[in-house]
């Protein structure tokens, strides 16, 4: 009999920074449980997946319109309630080095370092006018049938 492995899928809409930081929390937690995980990033949660430095490429004028209107990496993410016009995630990434707690990007390199799938949504890609050379190294890039392939045979299927 084959031992078949446990299955997460955890759909990250979101582009608010706790919310992304939970997402990744828990991916790290399935993945060390020895679970295959995947993390399928479409719109705003694709931000987390960008690169901090702007990326020259060619686009059209809604396409940089957006690119400049979103937050530029995980490390620019807004937090879902008390933002403060950016007060707030300073004052929790202040709470969570006092605690010695990762950080957003940390969490992410660990993901990838245990073999979380991290997969950029293709059509979210095109409607926003994201470009591969955006977004960090490691990505897959699919649609949302790749997503439903890697949810049919999950136990947990999470959507943040």
């Amino acid at each position: 009999m084959e031992n078949k492995k446990e299955k997460t899928t955890i759909v990250l809409f979101s582009g608010d920074y706790d919310k992304a930081m939970a997402a990744f929390i828990i991916a790290n937690g399935a993945a060390a449980y020895d679970h295959e995980v995947t993390i399928f990033a479409t719109f705003w949660g694709l931000n987390a997946f960008r690169k901090e430095q702007p990326i020259l490429v060619k686009k059209g004028w809604l396409e940089k319109m957006f690119g400049w209107m979103m937050p530029r990496g995980a490390e620019k993410l807004s937090l879902s309630k008390m933002n403060f016009m950016g007060m707030g995630p300073k004052m929790i990434k202040h709470v969570m080095k006092k605690h010695n707690a990762l950080t957003l990007p940390q969490l992410m390199e660990m993901a990838q370092e245990q073999g979380v799938k991290l997969v950029a949504c293709t059509m979210t890609m095109d409607l926003l006018g994201l470009q591969k050379e955006e977004l960090i190294d490691g990505l897959e890039y699919a649609g949302v049938a790749a997503y439903l392939g890697d949810a049919t045979d999950a136990k947990v299927n999470l959507f943040i």
